[in-house]
């Protein structure tokens, strides 16, 4: 608050302007104050760096859906199975994290078109205690697998989460596996599996279902890894190079098929359904 505005406040017999608190927004990547609407607008990405922010998963699946899209079911797993406790019950985290969410956890999958084109989508949010995987991540993702087996149709997968859920212990480990057997079942069945790696995707997600997708697509900027830097750098105790683990350097040394912005996302993944879906009968 500036000095001009405190003195302001502080009159009595000046009337006080209301604004609301989200009229703006600070963009992370350079620290530019935005209209929200514009920010909104241009997809959440900021129209003067281009930093692709961090969104939601209904507005994931807003923006690549064509409208009239059906929400797969939230599994039921059990909830807090080694009574995990840390500075809060981990019971008490799922409800803060379910107060300010849509959703009952960090994996939500839709069925519907993109472009014509029929397709499952699972969003992992980030928003959602950093997208971390658990029991209920790893049974979402295989549904949303089991759901395009049946359809006969391509499982799009939009990554963003911190690793496996520490509160599950090897519970959460486990996911990884029975995440990989689906991507398998998927390729046997010759169905495309693509991946869209977000903000961040490291840990078990990345050393699992994120990276064996038919294509990887990153957006721009996109954190990438399964170690954090400061862990790589301590353990070959070497400077690592710039823009290390971000998706430009990962494109560049072929971990990552293509870099796409989040506005020509859709076209482009509707392209590639229509190369990788299998030949109608005739």
């Amino acid at each position: 608050m500036s000095w001009l505005t405190r003195v302001r406040n502080s009159l009595p017999f000046v009337p006080k302007r209301e604004t609301p608190d989200n009229l703006w927004v600070k963009c992370p990547g350079c620290s530019e104050m935005l209209f929200t609407k514009e920010y909104e607008e241009n997809l959440y990405v900021c129209p003067r760096c281009e930093h692709h922010g961090r969104i939601g998963a209904d507005t994931r699946l807003d923006q690549l859906l064509d409208p009239g899209y059906e929400l797969l079911p939230a599994p039921q797993v059990r909830e807090d199975p080694l009574k995990f406790r840390d500075s809060k019950r981990y019971t008490d985290r799922l409800k803060a994290a379910r107060a300010s969410n849509a959703h009952d956890d960090a994996f939500t999958a839709a069925l519907g078109t993109i472009e014509g084109t029929r397709a499952v989508v699972g969003v992992q949010d980030f928003l959602f205690m950093g997208g971390s995987m658990g029991m209920a991540v790893g049974e979402a993702f295989c549904a949303g697998a089991q759901r395009a087996l049946d359809e006969k149709c391509g499982y799009i997968v939009v990554t963003a989460a911190g690793g496996a859920r520490m509160q599950e212990g090897i519970l959460s480990l486990m996911q990884m596996p029975r995440a990989t057997v689906m991507t398998r079942r998927l390729r046997e069945a010759g169905l495309p599996y693509i991946v869209v790696l977000a903000d961040p995707t490291t840990g078990g997600v990345t050393a699992s279902y994120a990276m064996l997708g038919d294509v990887h697509i990153a957006e721009p900027g996109a954190l990438i890894g399964f170690a954090g830097q400061r862990v790589i750098q301590e353990t070959i105790r070497e400077k690592l190079p710039e823009g290390f683990q971000r998706a430009e350097y990962l494109h560049e040394h072929g971990m990552v098929d293509m870099v796409v912005k989040r506005s020509d996302l859709r076209a482009t993944l509707a392209n590639l359904l229509g190369y990788l879906a299998p030949a109608q009968a005739a």
